[in-house]
């Protein structure tokens, strides 16, 4: 049964590579009508959109998924076609002196089929926005939707089907093993979105066919609380940006740096924050599950591990309510933690944030420094001084200063990680530029005297060199 699954993926890529040899350069028209179709797939099932993600989740805020996913997709589709025709143009490029009247011009020209394996945490919006991308630049796309969103995946295969033929858009879906097959296809760009751990195989598997990969990782993104911020309203920022989504998200604050003696007051007021924006958990609406009974036991075991080890817990439950036989979690605050934990260690992933002290800037600095390089970091402060140092001396995917998260959603900036957090970038005419190869052109003109540099060599070719070198 897998093998024939798997040789029906194979026959969709030949498809669409047959497909995008007969059309290799698709027209601003074409492409904006696919671009176009896309949006109306957004606009007009949001409703079964939400209902799908929910039903997966166990309970998944709609509100959530049309702000997080739906209108961050609609945003990046309408931005592309806005600003498509420019990002097609042919660019002039400036031409040495010595090649003169030579002309130099940049075509970006599409590349092909495109794979891009989305993952659970939020699987319209990681599927869809870099497939936006990719159809802006004139490709064909396969979408592998993760396994753990059974629900979702099948709708979103449901709709690629109805919007687009097969050998334009598609959507596959199916096991680990079948994603193990998919990103084993030579593909002309892979993008893929999830852990580390699983980033590092795909890109092995990539790179037997010599696909270019595009790894969107995650890590332990810090939030940094300077002696100079508004604490109140600094606080208010990172529990929103902690909990949307219950903690599941690949930019969501991971740890929270604040200055030596401040933590309990900290804590103190995340918890007044946390139970603002959600007085009941269970059944409230708005607070999401966690995605799978194992990712749940994965939480709860690390905060058993760091309450044996003697780290402080505090729940946060401000209605006092019990969740056996589900899988809600209470947002969890950790601290004085050993720094062996798991939980130190690892990206938590949940809505568990670790808060940690520091003793001045140059230990703040170093704390993130000794770590993996993290998708996203966070600084709240009023003092340039130690902002500009943050920036300068740190290295992370992206930075938000004074908020969360919003650096993500900027079409006119590139987002990626760096190091263990991945490598690339898409959004805006970032993700139309990694779905292209910006070929270099150039024009020779009749006027050239680049004949006289030709065998056989004398004193013209003497001179010529002599003069060339004075005018590089």
């Amino acid at each position: 049964m897998l093998q024939t699954r798997q040789d029906a993926l194979r026959e969709r890529f030949d498809l669409q590579r047959s497909a995008f040899e007969a059309q290799p350069f698709p027209d601003l028209g074409v492409r904006k009508d696919r671009l176009t179709r896309l949006l109306a797939l957004t606009e007009k099932h949001e409703a079964d959109i939400c209902s799908a993600i929910d039903a997966d989740f166990g309970g998944r805020s709609t509100h959530e998924t049309r702000l997080a996913e739906l209108f961050v997709v609609r945003a990046g589709i309408r931005h592309a076609l806005a600003h498509m025709r420019g990002w097609m143009r042919e660019r002039r490029v400036a031409t040495s002196l010595p090649f003169l009247p030579g002309r130099n011009r940049l075509v970006p020209q599409p590349l092909g089929v495109i794979g891009i394996v989305s993952p659970w945490n939020y699987p319209f919006q990681l599927g869809v926005a870099p497939a936006t991308a990719a159809l802006a630049a004139g490709n064909r796309v396969l979408i592998k939707p993760s396994e753990l969103t059974p629900g979702f995946s099948a709708l979103l295969a449901d709709l690629f089907g109805r919007y687009f033929a097969p050998d334009e858009a598609s959507v596959v879906t199916g096991d680990a093993e079948m994603g193990k097959a998919f990103v084993s296809l030579p593909f002309d760009h892979l993008l893929f979105t999830g852990s580390t751990a699983v980033g590092r195989q795909v890109a092995m598997a990539a790179a037997a066919n010599l696909t270019p990969v595009t790894l969107e990782l995650g890590g332990k993104s810090p939030a940094i609380f300077d002696p100079s911020c508004d604490l109140d309203a600094a606080v208010s920022s990172v529990a929103y940006g902690k909990l949307l989504n219950a903690g599941q998200t690949c930019i969501a604050p991971d740890y929270l740096l604040v200055p030596k003696g401040q933590a309990e007051v900290v804590a103190a007021k995340l918890a007044t924050a946390v139970a603002r924006l959600y007085p009941t958990l269970r059944d409230n609406p708005d607070y999401t599950s966690i995605i799978s009974d194992r990712h749940h036991q994965r939480l709860r075991d690390m905060i058993a591990e760091a309450r044996d080890a003697g780290a402080d817990i505090v729940e946060v439950n401000p209605a006092g309510e019990n969740f056996d036989a589900t899988r809600k979690m209470p947002p969890t605050l950790v601290r004085n933690a050993n720094p062996n934990l798991r939980l130190m260690r690892e990206e938590i992933f949940g809505p568990v944030l670790l808060i940690l002290e520091y003793t001045g800037i140059d230990d703040a600095i170093d704390h993130v420094n000794r770590a993996d390089r993290p998708l996203a970091l966070y600084w709240f402060g009023r003092d340039a001084g130690n902002r500009q140092r943050i920036l300068r001396e740190t290295i992370a995917g992206g930075v938000t200063i004074n908020d969360c998260m919003l650096h993500l959603v900027q079409e006119n900036q590139p987002f990626g990680g760096v190091g263990a957090s991945g490598m690339g970038a898409y959004h805006g005419e970032w993700g139309f530029r990694t779905f292209s190869k910006e070929k270099p052109v150039f024009l020779q003109s009749k006027l050239s005297a680049g004949g006289l540099l030709r065998p056989p060599y004398g004193k013209t070719f003497e001179r010529l060199y002599r003069l060339l070198n004075l005018i590089t």
